[in-house]
């Protein structure tokens, strides 16, 4: 469990230091985005037939699900602004 958060935390802080933008945000939210952008990263893995065994694929794919949900985020927030 606390793996899991540090590896969120790690995903997260990458994440948002790679996609340019201001994503307002705390050391909760970075966390949930990382967990959840591991999950997705191991699923887009899986479709695409990729072994996230190793620990730089595993923080490699968690990194890319994290950016993927930041683009997301980003739209949602966006046009809850307007």
């Amino acid at each position: 469990m606390i793996w899991t958060i540090i590896i969120g935390l790690v995903a997260g802080l990458l994440a948002r230091a790679i996609k340019p933008g201001n994503d307002a945000m705390g050391w909760i939210m970075t966390i949930v985005l990382g967990i959840a952008g591991s999950f997705l990263g191991g699923f887009l893995a899986g479709a695409i037939g990729v072994s996230t065994e190793g620990n730089f694929m595993n923080l490699a794919f968690s990194v890319i699900g994290a950016i993927i949900l930041l683009f997301i985020y980003e739209l949602i927030t966006s046009k809850m602004k307007k």
